[in-house]
């Protein structure tokens, strides 16, 4: 029996790295598939592995060490399955677009709420800046940074056409293990291939019809990053939604730091922030101290769900 690393998903297989640095393709024994696991894949790159080879070479992960952390969403075919989308992560990287595509902010509070809730740290990458070239769009983006910064989140404004902000996230990943994650179209790849210049990720194109991205990663990939103190990123394909699960609609709040501050001020301890007298939050929104926007995605996330309807602008 032998250890490794999952650093690929390929559908049918799994690559680890074991510990004496060789690469093995493997399968997975069908005991892990029937421990009662609603997801679609119970193996996750990140996951630390035990595997058995047989004498003809052929390789087998036969059980998964226990995990630090994982994150998920629901899976896009089977609404009551999830996906675990990494696992033992350090931070999640999420890279949206306010053009070409846009990114709705319900898309981003989605996956916010999820992180949160793995208690995995994000860092929010607004790409393809450079796009931004009238007064208006520059407010947007300002007022977006601003939103997301002082509720506590990092956010690194990015160009990979002009490089503005690669040294900066290169620094964020430094020694760290990294998800990234976003909907299809938003330049992950462009901006992976600028932190791993081996990695050669193809790049897809943007639908004239759809303003929508293209997929162009099929499975998740753990990448190296070169460097002194280098980290990894886990590369996983482009999403159009982000549908959460699990989530009990009393602890949803709990995701939102800002509504859950404000809700200790609540009249009713059991306030869900939608119609009660009292209710802190819902006169904070009035009163602009919440985001409307925030808010709206808290609600969507309660009153639950087509996971079809995420990708709205603005």
């Amino acid at each position: 029996m032998q250890q490794g690393l999952v650093i690929k998903n390929t559908g049918s297989w799994y690559i680890v790295r074991t510990d004496d640095g060789a690469e093995r393709n493997c399968k997975i024994k069908g005991n892990l598939r029937l421990k009662g696991f609603r997801c679609t894949n119970p193996v996750a790159v990140g996951d630390n592995v035990e595997i058995e080879v047989k004498d003809d070479g052929t390789a087998f992960i036969r059980s998964i060490l226990p995990r630090r952390n994982y994150i998920i969403r629901r899976a896009s075919n089977l609404s009551r399955e999830f996906q675990i989308l990494a696992a033992n992560i350090d931070m999640a990287v999420l890279v949206v677009t306010l053009v070409n595509p846009e990114t709705s902010t319900v898309f981003i509070d989605r996956f916010l709420a999820t992180a949160e809730a793995y208690r995995v740290p994000v860092t929010i990458v607004f790409n393809k800046i450079d796009l931004l070239n009238e007064p208006e769009d520059r407010e947007l983006l300002d007022a977006i940074l601003y939103l997301y910064r002082i509720i506590g989140y990092t956010v690194v404004p990015m160009s990979v056409f002009t490089g503005e902000g690669i040294d900066l996230l290169r620094e964020q990943l430094s020694g760290k293990t990294a998800l990234f994650s976003g909907n299809s179209g938003v330049g992950k790849s462009s901006i992976i291939n600028m932190l791993v210049p081996d990695a050669r990720l193809k790049v897809g194109d943007i639908s004239e019809v759809h303003h929508t991205g293209m997929h162009t990663t099929t499975f998740s990939e753990m990448l190296d990053i070169p460097g002194d103190n280098a980290g990894h990123i886990i590369d996983t394909p482009g999403v159009k939604g982000f549908g959460t699960i699990d989530f009990e609609k009393s602890e949803v709040a709990h995701y939102f730091p800002e509504i859950f501050k404000v809700s200790k001020e609540c009249k009713y301890n059991n306030c869900t922030h939608t119609h009660e007298p009292g209710c802190a939050v819902r006169h904070a929104v009035e009163n602009s101290l919440i985001s409307q926007s925030r808010y709206n995605s808290y609600l969507s996330i309660i009153n639950d769900s087509n996971p079809d309807k995420y990708r709205k602008p603005f």
